[in-house]
């Protein structure tokens, strides 16, 4: 396991306890906590020290940041806002994940304990593939997607940004499920999916 040091989170809601202790797992000695919410609902943080907002998170040196808020476009503003700083944007591997060497992860991806990610598998900036997703060989997830514990996706799929796989799904060989995409919980996907839709069922129908 590789030990890095002082890693900032932004949120500290209850995606941030599931990234913080990724991140612990993964070696960092030090986690601490920015919310947009400090000051006004949130004070404290259950297990990790919560520092203030944000915006103040540059001012305290981390020397990893990452953003654990699980809605796709504050998680694209927040890491872009990084980005846009200079501020060096990490993704996490929990170590007991298997992600293959020879696939591609961009920055801002989290990656939860047994997790799997196999060859040749393109995942996205700022992507969460949650525990126990598995991702098999040739797959490209788009940016700021969400792969839900325990789905489970043939190889070729093909992902667009900003969709949500719920949890449990199923997406056959080769399929295409498109950009800002819904499938719910337990859903099987046989065939392409348009973006902007909401599918759910077996086989996964538009609601």
């Amino acid at each position: 396991m590789s030990e890095y040091f002082k890693l900032g989170v932004i949120g500290a809601g209850g995606h941030g306890k599931v990234v913080a202790d990724t991140a612990e797992r993964a070696g960092w000695t030090e986690v601490v906590f920015f919310d947009p919410r400090f000051g006004a609902t949130e004070q404290t943080h259950s297990h990790w020290q919560l520092l203030g907002l944000p915006e103040e998170a540059q001012a305290h040196n981390c020397d990893g940041y990452f953003v654990a808020i699980g809605n796709s476009l504050a998680r694209q503003q927040w890491n872009e806002w990084l980005l846009g700083r200079g501020l060096p944007l990490v993704s996490l591997i929990d170590p007991d994940s298997s992600v293959s060497r020879y696939a591609m992860l961009e920055s801002g991806v989290l990656v939860v304990a047994g997790a799997v990610i196999n060859a040749d598998t393109h995942i996205a900036q700022g992507v969460i593939v949650n525990t126990r997703a598995a991702i098999d060989h040739d797959c490209t997830i788009g940016a700021y997607s969400h792969v839900c514990p325990g789905t489970a996706l043939a190889g070729s799929v093909t992902v667009g940004k900003h969709s949500w796989l719920g949890i449990g799904c199923q997406v056959r060989q080769g399929a295409s499920i498109g950009s800002n995409v819904t499938v719910g919980a337990g859903a099987t996907v046989v065939s392409d999916i348009q973006d902007g839709l909401t599918v759910v069922g077996t086989p996964a129908r538009p609601q």
